[in-house]
């Protein structure tokens, strides 16, 4: 619990258009207008696939509970319904298309996904920027926004580059971008850019990317105690599809929420590598806040309730999960063969020299030309490219700092304030 210790963040000021589409919303039966029950979203997905097979049952329970979270405690405003519902529609489609593929092209399932690295750590620890890094190795391949978003038809090698949908992704993900200007500050999404595994796990309805769109403590109480291995299936499925016509020769891969889930990850992929970024707990909880403040606020005018925030993912929360992996780790759950451990000072002084340590600790050769287009990434990547990103904590947080003794000594994470 927060006990009275809550991270402090206040929303901006709306763009001038989306506060009077949004006043013009509480005059509207929303409910009617823009429907978000299962029924509606339903036969819309099958009318406008033309298919009805969803596959599997295992989405079903899920997505009632987060229909249910969202109808009773996101508060979402007419902008917000309308992004929602236009994203489920999109989750709803890919599962159909998905189950109609495999029964055509059954050979899909056949796709091997060899030795995927995993890139793990808390939130804002860096791991985005080691991801786009280690994306400029020409023997790397990793799922881009738009593929994650619409990965059928499967992406093909030929049109890869100039695919109609980078278009689509780009539109919606701007969309963001106008609706809460302030988001491009804290991270940049366009459609030709790597995607995190919870968008391709999205269509499974246990993923940490629905959580992130609104304000739904109740669905992350039930996915905390979910089966994770179905979304993970899932996952594996989504990188089969895309590489069956555009082959990658060694896939990338990132998800701070994978950190808590390593052993379903490994039970899933067995060859994996493991990636653990570190970075001080209490910068990195700081900074998640705001993002996460800054989501919610991009489709609710709901109050941002940082004390909820805080029960599940700050303080002790934070630090349960943290030494959760390091007694996974002591146990041998998760092997010291799966798993490299990068910290973000390393990162930041020395970029290079950090990834090399990642490469041999799985044996693998960082080329030249590898090495070298990473340096042209940093050099051509401009810090506050697009403003700085501002947060900020309560002061009485910094009582908060013993609960991460163990795993800084551990890790060797300096204090970052």
């Amino acid at each position: 619990m927060s006990n009275g210790k809550t991270t402090s963040w206040e929303a901006p000021p709306r763009p001038d258009w989306l506060a009077a589409l949004n006043r013009e919303g509480g005059y509207l039966d929303l409910d009617a207008v823009v429907p978000l029950d299962a029924a509606s979203l339903i036969d819309y997905a099958r009318q406008r696939s033309g298919l009805t097979d969803f596959g599997a049952d295992d989405w079903q329970e899920p997505f009632g509970v987060f229909l249910k979270s969202l109808a009773e405690e996101a508060e979402l405003t007419l902008m917000g319904r309308l992004m929602m519902r236009n994203d489920l529609l999109l989750y709803l489609s890919t599962r159909l298309q998905v189950e109609e593929l495999h029964k055509r092209h059954p050979e899909i399932l056949e796709e091997k996904i060899v030795e995927p690295m995993f890139i793990v750590g808390l939130p804002r620890s860096g791991t985005s920027i080691l991801f786009e890094l280690l994306w400029q190795d020409p023997d790397v391949g990793v799922p881009l926004l738009w593929e994650a978003l619409i990965p059928c038809p499967p992406p093909e090698a030929s049109t890869y580059d100039s695919d109609p949908r980078i278009a689509q992704a780009d539109g919606l993900f701007d969309q963001w971008n106008r609706v809460t200007p302030e988001f491009a500050q804290i991270h940049e999404m366009r459609g030709h850019l790597p995607a995190e595994c919870d968008l391709l796990m999205a269509p499974t309805f246990i993923s940490d990317h629905l959580s992130a769109t609104a304000s739904v403590p109740s669905y992350m109480e039930w996915c905390a105690q979910a089966d994770q291995t179905i979304s993970f299936r899932y996952h594996k499925q989504i990188l089969q599809v895309l590489q069956w016509k555009n082959p990658r020769k060694r896939w990338l891969l990132k998800a701070p929420a994978h950190l808590g889930k390593l052993p379903v990850l490994l039970n899933v992929y067995p060859d994996a590598r493991i990636v653990h970024t570190h970075r001080d707990p209490m910068k990195s909880m700081a900074s998640s806040a705001s993002l996460m403040g800054t989501l919610y606020y991009m489709r609710s005018d709901q109050r941002f309730n940082a004390e909820l925030w805080d029960q599940f993912l700050m303080g002790e929360a934070t630090a349960q999960r943290l030494e959760l992996v390091m007694d996974q780790r002591e146990q041998g759950l998760v092997p010291a063969e799966n798993i490299v451990d990068s910290r973000y000072q390393d990162l930041m002084d020395d970029p290079i020299k950090c990834i090399q340590g990642i490469y041999q600790h799985f044996g693998l050769s960082l080329t030249d030309t590898a090495k070298q287009r990473m340096q042209n990434y940093l050099a051509d990547k401009p810090k506050g490219k697009f403003g700085k990103h501002q947060y900020s904590m309560d002061d009485s947080r910094s009582a908060e700092r013993a609960l991460f003794q163990r795993y800084q000594s551990a890790y060797n994470v300096p204090n970052e304030m």
